[in-house]
């Protein structure tokens, strides 16, 4: 949306609109709709016509001289309507005001708003933004006084409201609530014991009640038929009690509004890998995991040499046969193609640039895939609305890398403050997460970026364009990560760290950046998704 600040509106009546803002994209969508000129020429009237406004120097306007703007513009696109564009108040929304589509607050009634016993929603979108703003702000008491408490939960609230920022879900759901979790991502062990794999499903549905959503490595697990010492039986394998888990996951709903979410991943060289990789051909099991298969750069060398690889029991640590690396590798490429299942993840490349090797291997993500984790380690994610990022000069547009910057900085505090504000669902989970202080600052409204820059969305530009936003979101997270080791200490971890022997790399985070799917938050920004 667009501002033109400085400005006395006036309508005909004489009424102040001074403290409105005009809503270029109902006007866009009011051309567009008079079949006059297409969406794209239209949001290009709407912003030259605020440009416009800019260049004069009369301070008070009224809607009429906006009118005849409006022809002029038209006009130079070779357009005369015989019937004028007529403008009301409708297309200036007061300062502070909380626009959201029909979308978007049925998204927020169904999932996010407090309701009572009874199911009654006894919130307003407004104050669930209030509700989060003054419960993640409460963290910097710890760092501050109570001065910085109330600056910060201002700015909090105008970076969710005025949709530059939003946090992940559980945090807009639980902030400032009895539940009170607020990480989205965590990844929990599952060990070779009937006590491990049920500990594992038990941790799984409470982070699944409370909005979270889990992953797991069934890699440790003996395979199918194995002995089974105790019982004098055999071993059913990783993918019979993936099946448990999923009707599990299908009982407990996330955040008390939908089914919860889980990643499963096993390595390439557990001896049930073609078990796992046609699990979900038939699309009626395991419809609550996403499934992806752990690839080693040992694999990815048979593959290229057309040989065989091991199969590794990982309960004794031994080889107990071998498969041929492409038929393996066909098979997983075709189930993907066919059934959308499995994906996969590179555990080696991963592992290279893993934070924190001393305190283990990564294994698994988050159901989406975008976070990779240690066992019993969780994250907190947000992302940035870049569709409000965009400026216009004489016309032109820009990214506006000043206010993008500004947000990242508070995006990142308050991920970090989140950290300090969130419940966990295992004193486990509490210690890595606080020990590593990992949060996942992402973007959606990329499209729309592009859209409004005039870049097509399939184009080398636009690729140029990702690189160069990302990488500038990327150092300025590590930069503001930065300033707050300064000012609060680095993440507890930090000595076991890959950091400890960098220069300039004293951070508050492990990690800062992740790039999150984005599906309903973007619904609630009214923009494009993040990554797909």
């Amino acid at each position: 949306m667009t501002q033109v600040d400085r400005l006395l509106v006036k309508d005909e009546q004489g009424s102040d609109l001074a403290s409105f803002s005009w809503d270029d994209r109902q006007f866009s969508d009011l051309l567009a709709s008079a079949n006059c000129v297409n969406t794209a020429q239209a949001m290009d009237i709407s912003r030259s016509l605020m440009e416009e406004i800019r260049k004069r120097e009369i301070q008070t306007i009224t809607v009429p001289l906006l009118e005849r703007i409006i022809e002029d513009k038209l006009k130079e696109y070779g357009i005369s309507k015989a019937d004028p564009v007529r403008l009301d108040n409708s297309f200036f929304v007061r300062k502070g005001k909380l626009v959201l589509s029909a979308n978007a607050r049925t998204v927020l009634e169904r999932r996010y708003l407090r309701k009572d016993l009874n199911g009654k929603i006894i919130e307003t979108p407004e104050e669930m933004f209030r509700r989060v703003a003054r419960h993640i702000a409460k963290a910097e008491k710890a760092y501050g006084d109570e001065t910085r408490v109330k600056q910060m939960e201002e700015v909090f609230h105008a970076m969710m409201t005025e949709f530059n920022f939003l946090p992940n879900s559980p945090t807009l759901m639980n902030a400032g609530r009895r539940l009170g979790q607020l990480a989205a991502c965590f990844v929990l062990p599952v060990e070779d014991s009937m006590e491990g794999i049920f500990d594992a499903l038990k941790s799984a549905a409470l982070i699944h009640k409370s909005g979270g959503g889990t992953g797991f490595a069934f890699s440790r697990l003996r395979p199918k038929n194995s002995k089974v010492g105790t019982t004098g039986g055999v071993a059913s394998g990783p993918v019979s009690f993936m099946k448990i888990f999923n009707t599990a996951t299908e009982q407990v709903k996330q955040g008390g509004t939908r089914r919860g979410a889980n990643m499963a991943i096993l390595r390439v060289d557990h001896p049930d890998i073609m078990e796992f990789i046609t699990c979900k051909r038939d699309n009626r099991e395991l419809n609550n995991f996403n499934i992806s298969v752990g690839v080693t750069d040992a694999f990815m060398e048979a593959v290229k040499a057309g040989s065989s690889y091991d199969l590794i029991d990982p309960r004794e640590k031994r080889k107990v046969t071998e498969l041929d690396a492409m038929e393996v590798y066909n098979a997983l490429v075709y189930n993907a193609w066919e059934s959308g299942d499995p994906g996969v993840i590179f555990l080696d490349r991963v592992n290279r640039d893993n934070p924190t090797p001393d305190l283990g291997e990564i294994e698994s993500t988050n159901p989406c895939g975008e976070q990779p984790l240690l066992p019993m380690e969780a994250c907190n994610l947000g992302s940035i609305n870049l569709a409000n990022f965009v400026t216009f000069k004489e016309g032109l547009p820009s990214i506006d890398y000043n206010g993008l910057k500004e947000i990242v900085w508070n995006s990142v505090r308050f991920l970090d403050n989140v950290i300090d504000m969130s419940k966990y669902p295992l004193p486990e989970i509490e210690k890595m997460a606080r020990g590593n202080r990992k949060i996942g600052l992402g973007v959606m409204g990329f499209a729309d970026m592009l859209f409004q820059l005039g870049v097509p969305y399939d184009s080398e530009q636009a690729l140029e364009v990702a690189e160069k936003v990302m990488g500038f979101i990327q150092k300025e997270s590590k930069e503001a990560s930065r300033a707050l080791a300064e000012e609060r200490v680095v993440f507890p971890n930090f000595e076991k760290s890959i950091y400890k022997n960098m220069e300039n790399s004293r951070f508050r985070n492990a990690t800062t950046i992740t790039i999150a799917p984005t599906g309903t938050l973007s619904i609630i920004a009214g923009c494009s998704s993040g990554i797909e």
